[in-house]
C-alpha cells in the first residue's frame, strides 16, 4: 500500500508564494504520474496540475497555467507543487495523487492513491 504526505500549505496573502510537497513511501509498479488537484468547500474535487512519472510531461488547469509549476523528483518519489502569484479563489485543500491507469489525465477516477490533503489559505 502507497501512502502519500503532503506539506506546505497555509496562509498567505494574495500575490504570495507556497511550495506543497508529496512523498510517497513506495511506488506502485502501474503509477505513470503524480498529480494535484485541490477542493474548495462546498464544491467538487478539481484537478490542478499532473507530471508523468517517465517522462516530462505536464499538464495544468488553465486557472493556474503561468503561476504554478508541478515538478518531481524520482529518487525521492517525490513530488512539488510550487504556487505563485496565489490568489482568494486559490484556496482549497490541496491533494496529491498517484495516477495508476491511463485516460483523461484530469479524472478523479484515473488515481488510485490519495494523500490526506493540505490546506491553503489566501487571504486578500
Amino acid at each position: 500500500q502507497v501512502q502519500l504526505v503532503e506539506s506546505g500549505g497555509g496562509l498567505v496573502q494574495a500575490g504570495g508564494s507556497l511550495r506543497l510537497s508529496c512523498a510517497a513511501s513506495g511506488r506502485p509498479f502501474n503509477m505513470n504520474a503524480m498529480g494535484w488537484f485541490r477542493q474548495a468547500p462546498g464544491k467538487e474535487r478539481e484537478f490542478v496540475a499532473v507530471t508523468s512519472w517517465s517522462a516530462s510531461n505536464t499538464l495544468y488547469t488553465d486557472s493556474v497555467k503561468g503561476r504554478f509549476t508541478i515538478s518531481r523528483d524520482e529518487a525521492k518519489n517525490t513530488v512539488y507543487l510550487q504556487m505563485n502569484s496565489l490568489k482568494p479563489e486559490d484556496t482549497a485543500v490541496y491533494y496529491c495523487a498517484v495516477r495508476t491507469s491511463y485516460g483523461d489525465w484530469t479524472q478523479v477516477a484515473h488515481y488510485a492513491f490519495w494523500g490526506q490533503g493540505t490546506q491553503v489559505t489566501v487571504s486578500s
